[in-house]
């Protein structure tokens, strides 16, 4: 008479599930990381096809950039940079991967909680687009040129912003990244947020400076690059003329790792 299969004990199997949690436990973090990876990948793709879009302008324009509207938000959003595709819906460069749902919905209700990976929107009173306009990224608001102020949103002279692609020192000068807001205003003595998910506030640089892709963002430059940049990078970057590299929030400037809220001590200086 042969002998009787032997089947798994209950130790056995409790060892085997125990052994594969600990394999899940160790390769899940790495899956994440992959997966962030490729969302970052086609976040800077998008930002290469904007490049794209503001070199055809530019050079149709005398390597001038877009004039702005103060009564209608989010215009050159639209009117300039993407006449072909009149809705945010049907082209996936507006959206970073890893912020894809507006603020707020086209009924104008606002998402219960808001934070770094949602996308902003306008939709109420807007008649930008059949679908009104939303985006997870934001231009340099010193590129634009105002059409009859003398001074930016921030306070500084319209003569210190960039009238021109491809000016000296293009490849440090940011004309569009991923930001909170559609149009951003940064000024070196602007603290980051002391919030690392509800960064919307009236600070300028906390519209840009936001933790999406684990501790780096995507920037489009003048010379029409794109690069990863560190969150405290942000302060080094030329924004406008007169922006200074070496401000408060820059190690050159003297900041020291406890100056940063907690969120962003981790990260590398600049």
């Amino acid at each position: 008479m042969g002998k009787r299969s032997r089947g798994f004990t209950l130790i056995e199997l409790l060892v085997v599930i125990a052994i594969i949690a600990v394999l899940m436990a160790i390769l899940m973090p790495a899956l994440r990381r992959v997966k962030e990876q490729g969302k970052m990948i086609s976040c800077m793709g998008n930002l290469k096809q904007w490049n794209l879009i503001a070199a055809m302008h530019t050079e149709s324009n005398d390597g001038k950039f877009w004039d702005s509207d103060p009564g209608t938000p989010g215009y050159w959003y639209v009117k300039y940079l993407d006449e072909k595709h009149k809705s945010w819906k049907t082209n996936p460069i507006w959206m970073c991967p890893s912020a894809t749902k507006p603020i707020i919905d086209e009924r104008g209700v606002q998402v219960p909680t808001f934070n770094i990976f949602n996308a902003w929107g306008i939709f109420t009173g807007s008649d930008l687009s059949v679908d009104g306009v939303a985006g997870s990224y934001g231009i340099n608001g010193y590129c634009l040129i105002p059409r009859t102020a003398e001074t930016y949103e921030s306070g500084v002279s319209v003569s210190q912003g960039w009238k021109t692609a491809g000016e000296r020192g293009a490849n440090n000068v940011p004309w569009f990244s991923e930001a909170l807001r559609f149009d951003l205003w940064p000024l070196p003595t602007h603290a980051p947020a002391t919030d690392e998910f509800a960064a919307w506030s009236g600070n300028l640089m906390a519209r840009t400076c936001i933790n999406r892709h684990q501790g780096f963002e995507n920037v489009a430059f003048l010379d029409w690059s794109v690069r990863r940049v560190g969150l405290k990078e942000l302060w080094t970057l030329k924004w406008h003329k007169s922006f200074d590299i070496n401000g408060a929030w820059t190690k050159a400037g003297g900041a020291q790792g406890s100056d940063w809220p907690q969120w962003m001590r981790r990260f590398q200086d600049f």
